[in-house]
């Protein structure tokens, strides 16, 4: 089963299973993962599914687009590898991946 590692901000981890096709905020909050809220549903109109993305997942993942960028600009957590979540489709290819929650969601 491929899965993904949250991280929370004080070092805790969860790990839930990969769900091919979903966003990385359905499979966070269909799993209850702590610190994603997805306010707006996965219209990038909120910042409630920041995650930062580990270094070494950045180039498989992409980067911000556009629409990411106007949210996380007012981010004051965000970091070079800042995502929304919810603007992150999942595929088999990210079994493994680890993210990091920031302390809080805006």
């Amino acid at each position: 089963m491929s899965v993904v590692t949250f991280i929370s901000h004080d070092g805790e981890k969860h790990e839930a299973p990969l769900e091919d096709g979903e966003s990385l905020m359905q499979i966070a909050v269909s799993n209850m993962v702590p610190g994603i809220d997805g306010d707006c549903g996965g219209e990038a109109a909120c910042g409630t599914c920041h995650v930062i993305v580990d270094d070494s997942w950045a180039d498989a993942v992409g980067r911000s687009t556009s629409v990411e960028e106007e949210m996380l600009a007012m981010n004051p957590e965000r970091e070079p590898t800042s995502r929304l979540s919810c603007q992150m489709t999942m595929s088999e290819n990210c079994d493994g991946l680890v993210v990091r929650l920031p302390e809080f969601q805006m």
